[in-house]
Parts: structure tokens; sequence; C-alpha cells
């Protein structure tokens, strides 16, 4: 299969490689045995999934495109997608932390970190055998990164001493390690942004309560505070100022985690509807043969496979520049926002087609649509998504 560009490369081709259709096998098995049989539980309590994650953690699934060296699977982009699909098919809130740890956590260090940097946070994700979180936003500020508060005082030796809070932190209430964003220079803006490595079981460093939340419930996120917390000049990510840069690299890459975990949940409502719809019967045929509900069937299917080609079109692209391509930007927002608002609205036709059956507990039908609907909101809202492209294709601010 190939699909058409706007570029000079002509065309994309999904023709899967062995590999790729390796891990999407290892993800869907893991997911169809451990993950689906657990979700209502996870999701009915709120209870964090460690051993599942310990088990994506040793199939390499937490770090799934990071180097072998690196204690990953050393696959790529499109690797990511598929395996990302059938871990959010089976359970979102899994498929959150995931994304993180894959796309937020691992990606920034790898890119921007040193090789010490490296062997010590990258590896210990990658085999799941500790957990990683991306701290960017603020009480005050979420899609305004650059008005954070969160302070960083160099000092006379080298370090800094930060002060300050973050909020709607992915796997808070869990993680280790933290890459951290805060203000160095805040007279210089979006420049005066630094990144930072955080051990959270050092002194300064404080969880705040895990967020009740509408849906993903198993993925535990909670503020986080520092109090003159010390960092070393060795646990600066990247250079000093140039945070705000690795923030937008790395949240360019989580976009197309995001969407591949909106095609899973859609994926998941479709098949339960399209099963539903050729059981329940009402005026004495299946309700699947009403013309109402055919087309609701026909433009549930056009959304989600047009999210999915999107989506595999931005990871494509994402290799391409890893190569020394062209940037990804205008083609992650644009997977991120057909697919997140692909999966709010087929998740809504899902719950609609299944009626009182679809707004009960008892069935999955429910947790699909309020699962749907952070896909909108983090890692940049649909609002975002739709300033990056009109921006990137305008050339205007």
């Amino acid at each position: 299969m190939a699909i058409l560009c706007n570029r000079a490369e002509t065309a994309v081709d999904f023709g899967f490689t062995e590999e790729q259709l390796m891990i999407q096998d290892v993800a869907r098995r893991i997911a169809q045995e451990k993950i689906a049989p657990s979700a209502e539980h996870h999701d009915r309590t709120g209870e964090f999934p460690l051993d599942n994650i310990r088990t994506l953690g040793e199939n390499g699934l937490m770090g799934i495109e990071v180097p072998a060296e690196y204690g990953g699977a050393g696959m790529d982009p499109i690797s990511y997608v598929l395996a990302m699909v059938e871990i959010a098919a089976a359970d979102a809130a899994h498929s959150t932390i995931v994304s993180v740890n894959n796309s937020l956590f691992c990606n920034g260090i790898l890119k921007f970190g040193t090789e010490a940097q490296k062997q010590l946070y990258v590896r210990a994700i990658a085999e799941g055998r500790e957990i990683g979180a991306f701290a960017l936003t603020e009480p005050q500020s979420g899609s305004d990164a650059t008005a954070m508060r969160c302070k960083a005082t160099k000092q006379a030796d080298g370090s800094f001493v930060i002060n300050g809070k973050k909020s709607w932190i992915t796997s808070g209430p869990v993680a280790k390690y933290f890459v951290l964003f805060a203000m160095t220079d805040p007279d210089k803006g979006a420049r005066g942004i630094t990144a930072f490595l955080i051990d959270g079981t050092r002194a300064g460093f404080h969880r705040g309560k895990t967020e009740p939340k509408l849906g993903i419930r198993a993925s535990a996120t909670c503020e986080i505070e520092f109090t003159d917390y010390v960092v070393q000049p060795d646990e600066v990510l990247g250079e000093e100022g140039h945070g705000f840069k690795i923030a937008m690299s790395v949240l360019d890459a989580g976009r197309i985690g995001i969407a591949s975990q909106a095609i899973g949940i859609a994926r998941a409502a479709y098949e339960a509807t399209l099963a539903y719809v050729k059981e329940r019967k009402a005026f004495g045929q299946p309700i699947g043969s009403f013309q109402m509900t055919q087309a609701k069937i026909a433009d549930m299917k056009c959304k989600l496979d047009a999210a999915l080609l999107l989506t595999l079109r931005a990871a494509w692209q994402k290799g391409r520049f890893e190569a020394g391509g062209a940037k990804f930007s205008t083609e992650a927002a644009v997977a991120k926002l057909t697919a997140s608002e692909a999966a709010m609205w087929i998740t809504h036709q899902a719950l609609q087609i299944h009626g009182g059956m679809g707004y009960s507990k008892e069935m999955p039908i429910e947790r699909y649509f309020r699962d749907a609907k952070i896909t909108e909101i983090y890692e940049g809202t649909s609002e975002i998504q739709r300033l990056v492209i009109a921006r990137n294709e305008t050339g205007l601010r």
C-alpha cells in the first residue's frame, strides 16, 4: 500500500516488515492475554497495573524505539504505532503509560541526553524496571508552556535549586525518574527554560494526591512539588535554555503515540459495535440492517481508516526525519487531531447504537467513551493542533 504525499518523496509505502509485524503480534498477545482481562478491574479501582507494565517492559514494549544497547527493542516509529494500537484496543490506560515512557521520556533523553544519562535513565525505563514521567504542565500553564513558574536557580558550583509545582503528571504517583522543565531565566521567555532529569526518591521532591479522572483511570496522575530540590550539572538534559525546544520536539513524537492510542480505542468500540449490530434485533431483524445504523457503521469505518493511515504517515515521516529528512510536526499534528476526534465520534456513535447497554458498566462501551475524551486534550489540545497545522502551512504566527 502506498499513500501519496505533497513532498518530493512522492509516496509512503506501508508494506509492513516481518519485524514490524512481530512486535505487533507480541503487543497483541500481551494485550489479549494480560491487559484486556484486567481492564475493567483497573478502571473500576484505579489501581496502577504494575505487573502488566513489567510484562510489557520484559517484551521490549516500554522502549520500542530504544536501541538494544539501552535496553530497548530497537524498532522504528511504524512498529511503535502498530504496538500502541493493540495495547490501546485492550485498555487505554495501559497505552497512556506506554506512550509516556516511549515518546516523552525515552525519546527526549535519546535525542538530547549524554551517554551516561541514556545508560542511567533510559535503560531502567525501557526494560520496565522503573517508570518514567514528563513534567511540563503547571496549575496555571497548560497550552501556554512559556508561562511556567517552576524555577531553577543556578548556584556558583553549577548546580540548580528547583522550587515550584507541576500538575497533571501522568505516572507521577509511581514514577522514579522525571524529565522536568523549569524556568532558569524568566527574562528570556521560552529561551529561558531548561530541561532537567529528576530522581523522585530524593529530598525536596513531593507527590500530591492521585487525581480522580473521568477516564484512563489506571494511569495514575498527580501534582508534584519541588522544595529546594538540588540538581547537579550532569542532570541537565541538553543545553541550558534549550528546554522549550526539547519539549516541543518531544511532543511531536508524543502526538503520534496519542494518535495511535485514539485509534486503538476507536477500533475496540467499532469492532464491538460491528458484532452488536449483527446480533441485536429490533422489529424482527438485526439492527445492522437498518439504513441509519448502516450509515453510522460506514462513517465509523471511514474515520477509523483515515486516522490509521494519517498516523502511519506521521510515523513514516518521523523515521525519515531521524535519518536526516524533513520535520514531521505537521504530520504529527494532523494525525493526532484526526485520530482523537475520530475516537470521540466513533465511541459516541458506538454508545448510541448500543443504547441502554452502552450506558451500562456491564459492557466496555462506556469506558471507551470516557477514555476517548482525553485524547483530544493532552499532549496538545485539538485547538493547539489546529494552530500548529495552520501556522506551519501559512508560515504566519
